[in-house]
């Protein structure tokens, strides 16, 4: 190359230039870097070609002006005379790619490269994308001469590119697969371009145990938790699940259900499951799939203190996504830690995806063992394109799945009232066949359910006050936020509340007190959020629930008599709240129970049988198992090689995205990160650390604050209370919900 073809330039913390960031060594980088990701599922030459050609439009002489003028680089003496303020790099690589290997080929490998920064475009502008659809972009350019031939010359120096598997017509492998490609295409090329802005920091990536030493260090934790435990009848129930777990591990990859009652230590349990079955077939990583950043919380820790505090990830914030910051899509999360505790919402929107900071960490789910807690938390209306996406995961990417819950739903396939479903081909019970599982939920009864005698008649949040305030301890649950603060605000100064308005860090230290408490036999009342349903390891001898899903009563009924200390059954009632629980996936499941429950007056909702016929009206009787049409989007027209990424991931939102945001709270160290954060700018580790003070609001609530000054810009798109005014510490954030009827938000 006759001048020095640079990728990127930066400054050093004194401001002083670093030395330029060699094109080609860019993308030869790259494209080392992208073969090995892509390598794990047949496809590496793929990744090689992607990251030869990404920055292909950057070997034009008009761009490496643009690059000079932009960042006022000028130490090599170019001409910068008639420079164009923007320029475009991505669509020109796109282009060439298909020019060398036609459209069979190339239109595979120019989605990524025209995306790499934007996100995976749609193919036309049949969904409303417009200028920014592929089919538009390719056709505006018209002139790849200026191309440097060297870059030419890396893109046909890639032979073979043979399809790693035989396509389906008409299903989501082929746009799963190109979402795959470009996860690697785009955390390659971050890596590398971290490596050059921030060599120190990234020489910390990747500094984790072996899966081996990770299983050690457990069975090790779990023998002395068993030396330090008294011999209950509980406890060696639990051992022997646990002793089970690890039989089955031995098994080969695909999909497995853990069904085992609250209680019953399925955490550990399907912890031992994960790292052994990863050590047999030689996997990387376990990643944990839970509903609630509040089960995230207390789950993470519990595998803190098992694996190291070094070794496990939570990653629940979109902190660093929606950030327009290149130094934030940087520190963007990859999933790189042997285990990954993460949200449901996380996960499976990262599935269905088209940004760069969302698609990174795909290729991290390639050979991992996944673990879906509390499964049955789904939304309905995802279930279709969910369902084949894992079963794709499975066939296709090494993956195995544990659905681990106490209330397994129906996501197998079959025929109801003559009409066929697609669900899950193969679910493989750990615990046994349906008498072994049986005999465990009846072994581990410990509570009595209680429901009204008039389904139709609802209680007052004054009454129920009253009645709460009557018990040293008790816990009650309601279903959305607003009823929690109004039902607080009722009770006893010394009552507890919990809600996703208090962010991760103020929950957990309230929980701790509330175990505390209920350890040393203290007086203690509790009025939560679902958010306690699942995970959270306490232990009332009276719980309250208001109407809700069987599965929900089941889970809220874990919170009871939970160790079976009591002398007998502990004390659970089911009480019909002055309001209806929030619109969507609450509405639905509180609707199916009372379809059950009107009709018989023996329901027990932890008899395991019952959930074959709950989830199944609810999930297969539903109108729609795709009622957003994710999959015609996805499904290709083969002729164009046409694909909708972006319509798709904005259709595919588990929480309205559109109607939130995440606001950074100061609360405890909060405020010294966010400090930081607005000083010094972001990095992972930062970011990491600041998941645990975050709240979501409602963009209503978000603008009301800006406008007055609660809130400020600390980072491009990342906002921070401004005090901590607005922050109670017993409820926490302060905002309006008088305004609106929480139903996206609602733990």
């Amino acid at each position: 190359m006759d001048i020095q073809y640079i990728a990127h330039v930066a400054k050093d913390e004194e401001g002083k230039w670093l030395k330029p960031h060699s094109l080609l060594e860019h993308l030869e980088k790259t494209a080392e870097k992208a073969a090995e990701f892509a390598a794990k599922f047949n496809s590496e030459n793929w990744g090689r070609l992607a990251g030869l050609a990404h920055d292909a439009g950057k070997a034009r002489l008009i761009w490496q002006k643009y690059l000079r003028v932009k960042s006022e680089y000028f130490e090599d003496g170019m001409d910068l005379s008639n420079s164009m303020y923007n320029v475009k790099h991505a669509i020109h690589g796109a282009k060439l790619i298909e020019n060398v290997h036609g459209k069979a080929a190339g239109r595979i490998i120019s989605y990524c490269i025209a995306g790499h920064h934007a996100g995976l475009p749609d193919w036309s502008s049949a969904e409303g994308a417009g200028q920014a659809s592929l089919e538009y972009q390719l056709s505006q350019v018209k002139d790849l001469d200026d191309v440097h031939p060297i870059v030419w010359e890396k893109a046909r120096s890639i032979k073979n590119l043979v399809l790693p598997w035989k396509f389906s017509p008409n299903g989501l492998d082929l746009s799963l697969w190109i979402r795959m490609l470009y996860s690697c295409l785009v955390d390659a090329d971050f890596l590398n371009t971290e490596a050059y802005m921030e060599y120190e920091k990234s020489l910390e990536r990747g500094k984790f145990a072996s899966i081996s030493e990770l299983l050690k260090r457990l069975n090790d934790y779990n023998e002395k938790l068993i030396k330090d435990s008294s011999d209950t009848y509980l406890n060696r129930i639990r051992r022997e699940i646990r002793e089970k777990c690890v039989r089955m591990a031995q098994e080969p990859q695909g999909i497995y259900s853990l069904s085992v009652p609250t209680g019953g230590g399925k955490t550990l349990s399907s912890l031992a499951f994960a790292l052994a079955h990863a050590q047999q077939h030689d996997l990387d990583r376990i990643i944990y799939v839970i509903p609630y950043t509040s089960i995230i919380e207390q789950n993470a820790e519990q595998f803190r203190k098992a694996l190291g505090d070094d070794q496990v990830i939570e990653h629940h914030s979109s902190i660093d996504e929606h950030s327009s910051s290149y130094k934030s899509r940087l520190a963007a999360e990859n999933w790189d830690a042997p285990v990954v505790v993460t949200t449901s919402v996380q996960f499976f929107e990262s599935l269905f995806a088209n940004k760069s900071s969302r698609c990174r960490k795909l290729h991290n789910i390639v050979n991992s063992v996944v673990v879906l807690d509390e499964a049955q938390l789904v939304p309905v209306e995802y279930l279709q394109p969910i369902l084949e996406t894992m079963q794709l995961l499975v066939e296709y990417y090494n993956v195995t799945f544990v659905i681990c819950t106490a209330t397994q739903p129906a996501l197998g396939s079959r025929i109801i009232d003559g009409h066929y479903f697609k669900g899950l081909k193969e679910i493989r019970e750990i615990i046994g066949d349906k008498s072994d599982v049986k005999k465990l939920y009846d072994s581990l009864k410990r509570v009595e359910v209680e429901f009204p005698e008039d389904l139709n008649e609802p209680i007052t949040w004054e009454d129920l006050a009253e009645e709460l305030s009557d018990y040293e301890q008790v816990l009650c649950i309601v279903s959305d936020r607003k009823s929690c603060r109004e039902l607080h605000s009722l009770m006893p100064k010394d009552t507890y509340h919990l809600s996703a308005l208090m962010c991760g860090e103020h929950r957990s230290q309230i929980i701790a007190e509330i175990k505390e408490k209920l350890q040393q036999q203290k007086p203690c009342r509790v009025i939560s959020t679902q958010l306690v349903e699942a995970g959270v390891d306490l232990d009332f001898p009276v719980v309250y629930r208001s109407f809700a899903g069987l599965d929900s009563i089941a889970q809220a009924a874990g919170r009871c008599n939970r160790e079976g200390k009591l002398p007998g059954f502990g004390k659970v009632v089911v009480f019909i709240p002055p309001k209806r629980p929030p619109a969507g996936l609450l509405r639905k499941s509180a609707d199916t129970t009372y379809n059950i429950v009107s009709t018989r007056t023996d329901i027990n909702p932890l008899e395991h049988a019952i959930y074959e016929k709950y989830f199944a009206e609810l999930y297969w009787k539903a109108n729609s198992l795709d009622s957003k049409d994710i999959i015609p989007l996805l499904k290709p027209d083969w002729k164009e090689c046409g694909i909708f990424f972006r319509s798709a991931a904005e259709r595919f939102q588990l929480i309205d995205n559109a109607r939130q945001r995440t606001i950074l709270v100061r609360y405890g160290e909060g405020s010294k990160l966010i400090e930081s954060l607005k000083y010094r700018g972001p990095n992972r580790e930062l970011l990491r650390q600041l998941q645990r003070y975050t709240v979501n609001v409602y963009k209503e609530q978000f603008y009301s604050m800006l406008s007055r000054g609660s809130i400020e810009e600390v980072q491009p798109e990342i906002y921070a209370l401004t005090s901590e005014i607005e922050y109670d510490h017993t409820i926490g954030l302060l905002v309006d919900e008088t305004l609106f009827d929480p139903k996206d938000l609602m733990v």
